[in-house]
């Protein structure tokens, strides 16, 4: 958390170079400056609850490179077509694919208020590829929003999560619990042999499932991985593009923060 500060600033309004407005339409980008954000947070820090609010606010689109990148492989794109070849392969999609299919998502229609990049980039290599696309059309990041919190309490919020694998209903032991919990009594969930037999669906009555890395053991190298890799990118970005939420807050106290930070 370190290389952020509480506050930042906006880019300079961006150039008209480069060539990817092809049409009248795409031209709206080099009229004004994008609201261009990246958010980060480990597992359980509240991205999935607080990134909503953000695209409401601003109106611009939240992009997992997870979505994106199984939409380019669905919809047949030149670089879709490359990252299937490699998946089909067994190898992993480089990066200069996934920057690729990035640089022909937000050339779309709803991202010309700007976007927010969820789960990209991961280390400092991919946040200098990402740098050099957005300067091909005089644009660069204009907020990164760090959302921060104990590991010892993400301990505790990640390990009691379940889900209804269906609809993907979220539940928490302590946060969130199911009405079904409530038939154990009070006694220890993690005592019993077969938890699911307490863990409900609230409107199916269908088991919930625990994803297999939210455990403690696989949590661990998870966090490590994520500062390991968060930190050089925090420090790259630098002080004057970072903030740092405090995320360990009640929700309405966090979402003031945010707001705060997505002022432009």
């Amino acid at each position: 958390m370190g290389p952020c500060l509480s506050k930042g600033s906006s880019e300079p309004n961006m150039r008209s170079s480069g060539n990817m407005f092809t049409s009248q339409a795409d031209a709206k980008y080099s009229a004004k400056s994008r609201n261009i954000l990246i958010l980060f947070g480990p597992p359980g820090a509240g991205k999935g609850t607080h990134a909503p609010k953000i695209v409401d606010k601003l109106s611009i689109p939240q992009l997992s490179t997870g979505d994106m990148l199984r939409a380019a492989v669905a919809a047949g794109t030149e670089v879709g077509k490359k990252a299937k070849a490699a998946m089909d392969s067994g190898a992993l999609v480089t990066d200069e694919i996934v920057v690729g299919i990035i640089a022909d998502r937000i050339k779309e229609k709803d991202c010309v208020e700007g976007f927010i990049l969820d789960g990209f980039p991961r280390t400092l290599a991919q946040s200098k590829m990402l740098d050099k696309e957005l300067a091909k059309t005089g644009e660069a990041v204009s907020r990164v929003i760090e959302l921060s919190v104990p590991d010892a309490v993400l301990t505790e919020r990640i390990c009691g999560r379940w889900v209804h694998k269906s609809s993907g209903r979220s539940y928490h032991v302590k946060f969130n619990p199911p009405k079904s919990l409530a038939k154990l009594g009070g006694k220890d969930l993690n005592k019993e042999k077969d938890k699911t037999k307490w863990m409900k669906d609230d409107k199916t009555g269908e088991a919930l499932m625990q994803r297999s890395d939210d455990t403690a053991e696989a949590l661990v190298s998870r966090l490590d991985a994520y500062h390991k890799q968060t930190v050089p990118v925090l420090k790259h970005y630098g002080k004057k593009k970072c903030v740092a939420i405090d995320a360990n807050r009640d929700m309405d106290s966090i979402w003031a923060s945010i707001d705060k930070a997505t002022d432009f």
